[in-house]
């Protein structure tokens, strides 16, 4: 397991950008797979983008597609999300989530560390 720090959430109008971070402890961090998951109030966690270690493969879920963008620094041990043409239904906590692995998987509980999550909130 690694431990995992998500950084950049925050306020922003509808339509509006935001980048997330997520610093991940350890040596080994191009062997896995980095995962962003979502949770409204009163829903249950949501797949948002993943990417394998190499950052060659990436998945969105279809509500993200073509706004969001995944991408990871091996060097810095860092995963980001960068948010473009946010809507208020976008609003959530966010985590990232690793798995030593080179399968990507959308499903919670593949995951086996999670970060502490941080709050984006979108206004119309």
């Amino acid at each position: 397991q690694v431990q995992l720090v998500e950084s950049g959430g925050g306020l922003v109008q509808a339509g509006g950008s935001l980048r997330l971070s997520c610093a991940a402890s350890g040596r080994t961090f191009s062997t896995y797979i980095m995962a962003w998951f979502r949770q409204s109030p009163g829903k249950v966690w949501e797949f948002v983008a993943g990417i394998q270690g190499s950052g060659a493969n990436t998945r969105y879920a279809d509500s993200v597609k073509g706004r969001f963008t995944v991408y990871r620094d091996n060097a810095k041990n860092l995963v980001y999300l960068q948010m473009n043409a946010l809507k208020p239904e976008d609003t959530a906590v966010y985590c990232c989530a690793a798995r030593r692995s080179s399968i990507l998987r959308t499903d919670t509980n593949f995951y086996d560390s999670w970060g502490q999550g941080t709050q984006v909130t979108v206004s119309s």
